[in-house]
């Protein structure tokens, strides 16, 4: 494994195509339990990001981050911007001083800065249905090297069993179970267009 700069933005190009293609999944998630514009407030941040890398052509790892955080934290309302933007925030410190990535452990210890993040900014623990329930069991599996699709895919389906603690889903109580986090949705695209550069 052996993400650079190079591999760090192919990635996220491949998180944003995804995002594009899917946003009306997203938003089907949110809609029952949310504003129902979590798909396209998202693709929305992502275009924002894939445009001010174009102009600002960011040649480190921790730069593209930042470009990264700043577009969604500028462009995807409600709760998700600032969550996601937290997330990369801290990633964008944490990546200072690091050009290549080498192992999962390492990737998971620089994912587990952004999962405090979110927990800081939201107060999300695992197990209150929020995008929280993807990045704790993704962060643990990269700290193993054992990280897989079905891992993620896992993730992503537990939280529809859930009672929302957090979040407008929060005030549906019992009504928000059977449903999907759409947080925890949109995290899982992001994890599993990872996996190729694992």
């Amino acid at each position: 494994m052996e993400i650079t700069v190079k591999e760090l933005q192919e990635w996220l190009a491949d998180f944003a195509t995804e995002v594009k293609a899917k946003k009306d999944y997203l938003s089907e998630l949110d809609t029952p339990i949310g504003d129902g514009d979590h798909g396209n407030n998202m693709a929305r941040g992502m275009e924002a990001y894939e445009e001010s890398l174009a102009k600002q052509k960011p040649t480190t790892i921790s730069d593209t981050f930042k470009i990264l955080a700043m577009a969604l934290i500028s462009k995807v309302g409600g709760a998700s911007g600032p969550l996601y933007g937290s997330a990369f925030m801290n990633i964008t410190k944490a990546t200072k001083d690091i050009t290549v990535i080498t192992h999962q452990a390492e990737l998971g210890s620089l994912l587990e800065t952004g999962l405090k993040g979110i927990q800081q900014r939201g107060k999300a623990e695992a197990g209150d249905k929020t995008m929280v329930d993807v990045w704790f069991p993704v962060v643990t599996a990269l700290k193993e090297e054992s990280l897989t699709s079905e891992k993620i895919e896992a993730a992503k389906e537990s939280t529809k069993n859930l009672v929302a603690k957090k979040g407008r889903a929060s005030y549906l109580g019992e009504r928000a179970v059977g449903h999907i986090d759409p947080g925890a949705a949109s995290s899982a695209l992001l994890f599993t267009t990872l996996l190729k550069f694992c």
